[in-house]
């Protein structure tokens, strides 16, 4: 799709997924917790997408027995609307499948539409809300599953 390759995160993309991550959350990640996640974090999981050997997105989850619990899906804004966020999580779901879990979770923006609908494209059913959630702007988070990986 559009020549887009999925890669595992490594350290040398840091750099790269912090921008996209300052560009896409009003709260983005440290540079130490991403590279906890690579480094440290035995339950972590991280690609990203590479489009012409620039890194345009990346995505990520915590994979805990038989549950995907993905942390993060983001997309550099001037790559937006060209299959990079469908390539990620396909990607991500079919860790899932390699490592046989078979449910996955996230928590959303209430307001993220964008979002919500990619995840229901692959699945994902809202099944609880978490008031309040994002500290930025007390907005209430969808909790989302797809018990079908």
């Amino acid at each position: 799709m559009n020549n887009i390759e999925i890669l595992s995160l490594k350290q040398e993309h840091i750099d790269s997924v912090l921008t996209i991550d300052s560009l896409s959350f009003p709260t983005p990640w440290s540079r130490s917790s991403f590279e906890n996640e690579v480094t440290t974090n035995k339950f972590a999981r991280y690609v990203v997408a590479k489009k012409e050997n620039v890194i345009i997105g990346y995505a990520g989850m915590w994979l805990i027995l038989d549950e995907g619990h993905i942390t993060n899906i983001a997309v550099h804004p001037e790559y937006r609307g060209i299959g990079a966020g469908n390539l990620l999580l396909e990607a991500l779901i079919e860790i899932c499948r390699i490592e046989c879990a078979h449910n996955m979770t996230l928590e959303v923006r209430k307001s993220n539409i964008v979002a919500q609908n990619l995840y229901k494209k692959y699945g994902f059913l809202e099944e609880g809300l978490r008031k309040g959630y994002y500290a930025d702007n007390k907005e209430d988070a969808l909790i989302m599953w797809n018990h079908n990986v």
